[in-house]
This record gives C-alpha cells, sequence and structure tokens, in this order.
C-alpha cells in the first residue's frame, strides 16, 4: 500500500509527543505535516521558547532519570547525568528530529488556529499563515504544561503574583533577594522552585502554601535511581500499590518528621513528588509552611488556619488547564473539571480521525508516552488495527475511569494520571485485539484517503 493511498495526517506541535508520532508516521508511509507554532522543536522543554509556551526555569531537570525517558530507537547519551538538564532535553529532541530525518516534515512558526471536521469526516486545519488545509485525520500533540491556572483569589494584592510558568530563575521575571515570598503548592515544580529560593542569600522568608500535605519521593533509594526498578508484570496492581506504600513509608518516614503538613491520603494516591533538596531545606528550617490563601489584603496574605503573613511575592505553582484553543467543538475539549473521556487515553468514540497524544500525567515517564500510543495511530491508519464498536469504547473508558477515582484523590490533575508500564502492557494486548478485528473486515482502511492534495 503507497503512500499516496494512506490518509493524509495532520498533527499539531512539534514537542517530544508531536516528534515521536512524526517518526512513526514517516516509518508506516503515511503522508503528514507537523505544524509548530516556534522555531525549533523541542516544546516545554525549549527554555524561554518564543511561542510562550514552554513551562521551563534555569536550573530544571527533568525528574525521570535517563533511563527511563529515552526513546526505544534513540539511546540517551552514556555520558548524561542520571537526571538531566533541560538543554541536554531539548538538544536530544533536535538531534532525533535530525537524525530521522523529519525537519522538513515540520512547518515552524506556523499556529493552528482552527481545526474543524467537514461533512465528509475530513478535517479543515486553519493557520496562522492564513492557509486553509484539508487533511483525513488529525494527531493533537499540544501538550498540557502551557496554559496556567490561576487561583482566583479574593481580595487585591500589593506585591507581585506569578504563575510558576513564568518563573525563569531567583532574578527574573522578578529579583527575589530580600523578599518574603509564598510558594503556592507542592507539585514538583512547587519543591523545585520552593527549594531554590529558599536558600538563606536569596528570600528573606520561604513559605509554603498548600490545600494538602505530600509524599516526597526520593530520587535515588539506597544509592541506585529510584525509577529503574519497576514491580513485576504478574503482581496485581492492588499488591504493588501496597509494597511501594509500605517502602515508602519506611524509606522516608512520616513528612510531619520534616516538618511538612501530614498528607491526607496515602503514597502514590496523587500524582508523585519527587525531590532530593526540598525535604532537607524544610529540615534546616529554611522552609515554613501555611494552608491554602483564602484572601489578598493588601500587602498581607490571609491562610485557611486564620493567620496572615507580610509578602512580596506569590509564585503559584498550581497546575495548568488542558486547552485545545483550535477546537470550537466543545465535544472535543476538556468539560469545567479538566475531563475528557478518552478510549486508550486517545480516542473520542464516535469521531473516527482523532487522536489526543500525550495527554497524560504518566508515572514515571511522559516523554516517550506518546511513542506507545503511535504504535496503535500507526496500525489503525494502516488497516492493521481497529478499535472495539463504540459503545465497548465507552464502557471501557468508564472503567479505566472508576479505576483512576479508586486510587486517586479528587483533583484536576488526576483526571489524565496513567501509570506508564500497566499501561502499555493494556495497550499492547488491546493492539493484539484491535488486529484480530482488523483481520476480519480484511485489513480495510477505518479513515480513507479522501483529501488527495493538502492545500484548498
Amino acid at each position: 500500500m503507497t503512500s499516496r493511498h494512506l490518509p493524509r495526517v495532520c498533527v499539531i506541535g512539534a514537542g517530544p509527543s508531536g516528534i515521536t508520532t512524526a517518526k512513526r508516521l514517516q516509518e508506516f508511509g503515511i503522508p503528514f505535516d507537523c505544524f509548530e507554532a516556534s522555531d525549533e522543536v523541542g516544546g516545554n522543554w525549549y527554555f524561554k521558547n518564543p511561542n510562550g509556551m514552554s513551562a521551563c526555569y534555569q536550573s530544571l531537570h527533568i525528574d525521570t532519570s535517563k533511563w527511563r525517558l529515552a526513546f526505544e530507537d534513540y539511546p540517551a547519551p552514556a555520558e548524561w547525568p542520571d537526571f538531566p538538564h533541560h538543554s541536554q532535553l531539548f538538544e536530544y529532541f533536535k538531534n532525533y528530529v535530525d537524525h530521522f530525518g523529519l525537519r522538513d516534515k515540520i512547518i515552524f512558526n506556523t499556529v493552528v488556529t482552527a481545526a474543524e471536521r467537514r461533512p465528509d469526516g475530513a478535517w479543515s486545519i486553519t493557520t496562522s499563515d492564513g492557509r486553509t488545509r484539508g487533511y483525513d485525520a488529525l494527531v493533537v500533540c499540544n501538550g498540557h504544561h502551557w496554559d496556567p491556572r490561576i487561583p482566583d483569589y479574593p481580595g487585591e494584592f500589593d506585591g507581585t503574583l506569578i504563575h510558576s510558568h513564568a518563573y525563569n530563575d531567583p532574578f527574573d521575571p522578578i529579583d527575589m533577594r530580600g523578599k518574603r515570598v509564598v510558594v503556592v503548592g507542592m507539585g514538583n515544580s512547587g519543591l523545585d522552585i520552593a527549594s531554590e529560593l529558599s536558600q538563606r542569600f536569596i528570600a528573606a522568608k520561604l513559605t509554603v502554601s498548600a490545600r494538602r500535605g505530600v509524599w516526597v519521593l526520593p530520587k535515588y533509594v539506597h544509592g541506585t535511581v529510584g525509577d529503574k526498578q519497576s514491580v513485576p508484570a504478574w503482581m496485581p496492581r492492588p499488591v504493588a500499590l501496597k509494597l511501594k506504600q509500605r517502602f515508602v513509608r519506611k524509606f522516608r518516614g512520616d513528612m510531619e518528621f520534616y516538618g511538612l503538613p501530614k498528607p491526607d491520603h496515602r503514597p502514590f494516591e496523587a500524582h508523585p513528588s519527587a525531590s532530593e533538596e526540598f525535604l532537607h531545606r524544610a529540615g534546616c528550617g529554611d522552609i515554613a509552611f501555611k494552608p491554602a490563601i483564602t484572601a489578598l489584603e493588601g500587602p498581607r496574605v490571609r491562610f485557611a488556619d486564620g493567620s496572615t503573613e507580610e509578602v512580596d511575592v506569590i509564585v503559584c505553582a498550581t497546575g495548568y488547564h488542558i486547552s485545545f484553543p483550535f477546537f470550537s467543538d466543545p465535544d472535543l475539549v476538556p468539560d469545567s473539571a479538566n475531563r475528557l473521556p478518552l478510549f486508550k487515553q486517545m480516542m473520542r468514540p464516535g469521531v473516527d480521525n482523532l487522536f489526543y497524544l500525550g495527554l497524560a500525567q504518566p508515572l514515571p515517564t511522559l516523554v516517550n508516552f506518546a511513542e506507545q500510543q503511535s504504535k496503535l495511530v500507526a496500525a489503525y491508519l494502516t488497516g492493521r488495527y481497529l478499535p472495539p464498536p463504540e459503545p465497548d469504547m465507552r464502557d471501557r473508558i468508564t472503567a479505566d475511569e472508576q479505576r483512576k477515582r479508586r486510587h486517586y484523590y479528587d483533583s484536576p490533575r488526576h483526571t489524565i494520571q496513567i501509570e506508564f508500564e500497566p499501561y502499555v502492557r493494556d495497550l499492547v494486548k488491546e493492539m493484539a485485539r484491535g488486529a484480530k478485528r482488523a483481520a476480519a473486515v480484511g485489513n480495510t482502511l477505518p479513515v480513507p484517503a479522501r483529501v488527495l492534495e493538502p492545500t484548498e
């Protein structure tokens, strides 16, 4: 089957998810264009990305070890440290694109402004250059760490309030030296930024404000990178979870020992926060803790325990909205609670030519998550995979959502929480089932090649 007989695909975004999708489509001879708003690949890992969508700060190192983050057929450099700096990830992604000859398939400095389904089911893609192009299928890889969620606190604040998305270093975009700083949130970015600013020669006082306590996991266990260890595939998930929880309690001890607020959940019932420095800073008294902010009162901040503090800067490490600004169809975007039910975290039942890739918070790695998903997409577009009937897809989505609710506490960030290894094992099984379904109908293309030329 030649590429001209296969459906033509539009890929939105050339971050890690977009480039590995492009590589897979090229491998299978599927014609595609990849649109990137910036002048280079890398997405979130492009520090000070001119498209404004990077959440990198100068000191950022990825929390996933190099052993876990590398693409399957492009190993991480052996000389890398266990937890690479963002600049190393950025070079890795650029080198990946050049190694596999993908660069000329990426249309840079071009924003997708609208994606609409045509009456025949194909997609009309409008871009910032004023052109509208037609495609048979659409793969969305625009990421979910670029649209900051900023709390709407009552009152007025005389100081400076920023989201962690705008934070570059202790002097940019605001000089934090000698300032009284509150960091809101205890996710990975919150822990990193609080640890950095809490050094005594920077902030005059560093306070972390959070609605609930967290379990801060180690990056190293007995001198070995923690995420290199994995639970055997044969072990039931509930048993594996209990063992991991017991290990964290034994290895780390109670969080209150370090001066942190007591978590209201057990380890791994939330997206993990990992740090080797934060607990040390807290134990040294460099970090103070307060509950959630309830009001802004000019130069002061009021907290849920009724106390107030004079504050100069608030840094909100409060997460991100999941946003697809190019869609006008409300069925294709998350609801107000950040929920977007998808089959295998990528397919919308009833829409046979749309895929969301990399839309997850996987433990331990996101970098190569879409690489695994792209295998199903390529098989599907070439007639080698067929999903189950729509009612079965919806039942599977419901079952997955119920499992998630049992595992994690209710939070917008947990709507896309995934365990990487169990997910991949399930994906492999589903692809095998789907291959049988496809063979039973003669491996016909689920998405026909309706658009011969991309330009309309």
